[in-house]
């Protein structure tokens, strides 16, 4: 599976950004794409998850309420939409995938796509 991540960039806090996951491949099956981002001088952590198989998701509680995970059939993606933006959501996000069950743990995660670059002005 290759991935590739777009829809960064540079926003005031309080608005809005749409981050893209185009998947290459089998999605098909227990599938889970999930996303991650890495603050400034911080470790890689989890944000969101979707699986293919049943539509469940997963959020980060920090933005519970602001972002919202779907997946768009036609293009084989899934988005990231992001609401409410705040300073502290600026860092590089990145796209990742597995095989298997959900869940927020990134070493089960074999697939990453490239990173892309949210900054939160204040």
């Amino acid at each position: 599976v290759q991935l590739q991540a777009s829809g960064g960039g540079l926003v005031q806090a309080g608005g809005s950004l749409r981050l893209s996951c185009a998947a290459s491949g089998r999605t098909s099956g227990n599938y889970v794409t999930g996303w991650f981002r890495q603050p400034p001088g911080k470790e890689r952590e989890f944000v969101s998850a979707f699986s293919w198989r049943d539509g469940r998701k997963l959020y980060k509680d920090s933005v519970k309420g602001r972002f919202t995970i779907s997946r768009d059939n036609a293009n084989n993606t899934v988005n990231l939409q992001m609401n409410s933006l705040k300073p502290e959501d600026t860092a590089v996000y990145y796209c990742a995938g597995r095989y298997g069950a959900i869940m927020e743990y990134i070493r089960y995660y074999n697939y990453w796509g490239q990173g892309t670059q949210v900054t939160v002005s204040s």
